[in-house]
């Protein structure tokens, strides 16, 4: 039976944002457009046809900086609601959240996380703070401002670290020379991203282990996926690096590949999905998100990231571990939106 909501699929236009980037660290790619979005935008065709297999109407478009336009757009097609996936407006990754504050403000329904939670996901130490403030394990981090470069005496976490942007997602800054076991080495890779990117950087402790995605849907843990990196060189770190995500050609792409169900023992299972429904929790997320997680050799879990509104595009993790529960990718797009107007539905009977 086809449902009668108008769904409005909204996403965001492709950019040359990370061009120098691409040109500097990622081998072996043609386009300076940012691979994590252009990709994206390919697969809106894919996304409406699932669609349409549930709903009467479906549409889709782009949203650029002009949100004057963005909004004579939406408003156009009078959704009753909107898939949301948008993860940067002209490529910066703080207007995600923006943009749900806009949808809010227009009144129109939409799919996934709040403003509040994907702002809060997108600064990684905000992050690791509302998880320590819940007694959740999270690698110990040093904030660095940008252009501020900390003195050896002020690193007051333990060698090798990890180098990150503070504000983005995707991989994005990430690459084989992230880890790091020495300060002149630090000093000159913080040089490097304020350079490039012009903005704060993370640093935190390297957890040598296991890369784990835990992946929730509603109130559903979906089978855990883990990334397997056999046949790296031995002098590349086990990380998910930007090429790892976005370059077909490179090392790392050929080299860190996703299996799921993930091979654990029932008291790991269980001790990752706690963790990855109290971090959920904790961030306040909604719908769905995946929670990035490293298994230390003891079996420690540590949560490296939460990520709202994660990929959704036909081969991402995410869909992956939907599989593996048995949802066709039709299915699992129409179940994000139905827990959306189903708590929409409760939201105005409570205020009511």
């Amino acid at each position: 039976m086809i449902n009668e909501t108008r769904v409005l699929v909204c996403y965001n236009e492709p950019v040359r944002y990370y061009q120098n980037y691409l040109g500097k660290e990622v081998n072996d790619v043609e386009s300076n457009v940012d691979l994590s979005e252009s990709e994206f935008s390919k697969l809106i065709t894919t996304i409406e046809q699932a669609l349409k297999m549930h709903f009467i109407e479906v549409n889709s478009i782009a949203l650029g900086s002009n949100v004057k336009i963005n909004v004579q757009n939406i408003l156009s097609y009078s959704p009753d609601i909107i898939l949301n996936c948008v993860e940067s407006i002209d490529g910066k990754s703080n207007f995600e959240s923006y943009n749900a504050g806009l949808f809010d403000i227009l009144e129109i329904p939409y799919t996934g996380n709040n403003l509040a939670c994907l702002g809060n996901c997108l600064n990684k130490s905000r992050t690791k703070l509302i998880l320590k403030s819940y007694g959740i394990n999270t690698p110990n981090f040093l904030t660095v401002t940008y252009c501020n470069i900390p003195k050896e005496n002020d690193i007051n976490i333990k060698y090798p670290v990890i180098v990150k942007l503070l504000n983005e997602d995707a991989s994005i800054g990430i690459s084989e020379n992230s880890v790091i076991s020495d300060y002149r080495t630090l000093k000159q890779r913080l040089i490097y991203l304020f350079d490039l990117f012009k903005q704060d950087i993370i640093i935190e402790e390297y957890i040598e282990g296991r890369e784990l995605n835990v992946a929730i849907l509603g109130n559903q843990v979906l089978p855990i996926s883990e990334i397997i990196f056999d046949g790296l060189p031995e002098n590349l770190p086990r990380i998910v690096t930007y090429e790892a995500k976005w370059s077909e050609n490179s090392t790392y792409f050929k080299h860190t590949k996703p299996i799921c169900p993930a091979k654990l023992d029932d008291k790991i299972k269980s001790k990752l999905e706690k963790i990855a429904i109290e971090s959920f929790n904790a961030m306040e997320c909604r719908d769905y998100a995946r929670i990035d997680i490293r298994l230390d050799k003891k079996g420690i879990p540590y949560v490296i990231e939460v990520n709202p509104n994660p990929d959704i595009s036909p081969d991402s993790g995410f869909v992956r571990s939907a599989a593996t529960a048995g949802y066709s990718y039709d299915k699992l797009l129409y179940t994000i939106i139905m827990l959306a107007l189903k708590r929409i539905k409760h939201d105005t009977q409570v205020t009511v």
